[in-house]
């Protein structure tokens, strides 16, 4: 259980930290930098590298620990990605684990692909800060789920 509200107290930081990002990123305006200032910018640069690892680090922590986590806490068996997905759309913790599927693939293409065309990059961006939302509420409904059942109180 330790472990538990270790990793719930890493998915509250890391949720900030992505929507401190986020808006950093896609307040309004700010797109434009994308597409004349990237390569130059460094400021700008690095914003955009920290939005990119911010989101697949939540991802990462939500999907590879905490949800296996849980689902051993809950005595079941962990199984591989998509089957813990389709585990945890069907108790209603994700909306659809075709969409966190997608996402994943997005974050492997914005961490571990350089995106040369800038429009592709822009689709990319636009996609991923779309999702921060639905990353948010999957953290809410994990933690919600973990508190409900007061293994965030025990000592």
């Amino acid at each position: 259980m330790e472990r538990l509200r270790f990793l719930v107290r890493i998915v509250e930081k890391q949720v900030k930290l992505l929507h401190r990002s986020d808006l950093a990123l896609f307040e309004p305006n700010q797109m434009s930098w994308v597409l004349s200032d990237l390569e130059t910018d460094d400021l700008l640069a690095n914003a955009l590298e920290t939005f990119v690892v911010r989101f697949g680090r939540l991802q990462d922590i939500l999907g590879d620990k905490l949800l296996p986590k849980l689902l051993i806490a809950l005595n079941e068996r962990p199984k591989s990605f998509s089957d813990n997905l389709d585990l945890a759309e069907k108790l209603g913790w994700i909306e659809s684990a075709s969409d966190w599927l997608a996402m994943r693939e997005l974050r492997n293409q914005l961490i571990h692909e350089y995106i040369e065309d800038v429009q592709t990059l822009k689709l990319a961006l636009d996609k991923a800060h779309a999702f921060v939302p639905e990353l948010g509420q999957v953290a809410k409904n994990l933690i919600l789920e973990i508190s409900r059942r007061g293994w965030l109180k025990m000592a």
